[in-house]
């Protein structure tokens, strides 16, 4: 993608993203200024409004029988269940794919040293295995990356969450971006699902908006939030500027900090199509989660 072309796409959005709240929205069915594509659906899906309403703070809601346990089953099959945590041992990993299997979610997200054994934990299973790249910092070489992402598929991962080098974002140097990405998408190959850790509470607006472009461009099949290791996680506003660059071609992932069912339903009708939490549990259950933290 040339760089006249992001730069464009940059002024769009963001001129978009800063529009005085009394100026009139654009057309929705209006192709793309910078790119003529057609502009992804506005709103959220239907089948989120009943606890969207319990999240607002409704005590009650009319419905019939076993919808609201349906809507938790969905949120449920969008949520990689999540445990990075360094001192993790062999019992915490058995209970988190027990509960995976359980409440049927997405995924198990680990440390790369815990893929063998959830690969037999979950074998058979839908529940996939996902274990993250170059965490949490994302500084180290693209060939490092690339070697740790074909030993996880080994093992037996189906998804891999890689740490963008935030520094060279941050210089702006989109090429080199680009092909850290690409190093490990390759490596991965075409049956792995491949996210990018962008960690946006590090990036600007900017920045953000040209870090999905040098994903997409590469490979990637997900943008995410953040490793739930820095200074902040994911925000309403990050996952709607995200989705609004990739479109409905790319998933978007948030992650960090997202520790009720509220937290997840806002995420969600913001444009994320995953998330990333360690209190999964706790939010399909309707209730918040004990405690705080990342991972």
């Amino acid at each position: 993608m040339s760089g006249d072309l992001v730069d464009r796409i940059v002024r769009e959005l963001l001129a978009q993203r800063s529009r005085p709240s009394g100026a009139a929205p654009p057309d929705p069915e209006a192709p793309c200024a910078a790119t003529g594509a057609p502009r992804p659906p506005a709103g959220p899906p239907p089948a989120y409004q009943p606890d969207r309403v319990l999240a607002c703070g409704a005590d009650r809601v009319s419905c019939t029988l076993g919808l609201l346990d349906r809507v938790r089953g969905e949120i449920a099959r969008m949520i990689d269940h999540t445990l990075l945590k360094p001192d993790a041992v062999r019992a915490d990993i058995e209970r988190l794919c027990r509960e995976a299997r359980d409440y049927r979610f997405a995924s198990v997200c680990v440390n790369p040293t815990w893929v063998p054994l959830c690969a037999r934990l979950l074998e058979g299973c839908t529940v996939k295995v996902c274990t993250v790249i170059g965490f949490p910092l994302g500084a180290t070489t693209s060939r490092a990356k690339a070697a740790e992402t074909r030993q996880a598929v080994r093992d037996g991962a189906q998804e891999v969450d890689m740490v963008l080098n935030v520094g060279l974002a941050r210089d702006g140097e989109w090429r080199l971006v680009e092909e850290d990405v690409r190093a490990v998408a390759e490596a991965a190959g075409a049956r792995v699902v491949k996210k990018v850790i962008l960690e946006t509470c590090l990036l600007t607006d900017e920045q953000i908006v040209k870090a999905c472009l040098a994903c997409r461009a590469a490979g990637a099949d997900f943008v995410k939030t953040s490793t739930g290791f820095s200074s902040g996680g994911a925000t309403a506003e990050h996952v709607a500027l995200m989705r609004r660059v990739v479109g409905a071609g790319m998933g978007v992932k948030a992650s960090g900090g997202v520790r009720s069912l509220n937290d997840a339903v806002q995420l969600i009708e913001s444009g994320a199509d995953r998330l990333g939490a360690s209190a999964s549990v706790a939010i399909v259950g309707g209730r918040p989660a004990a405690g705080g933290g990342g991972y």
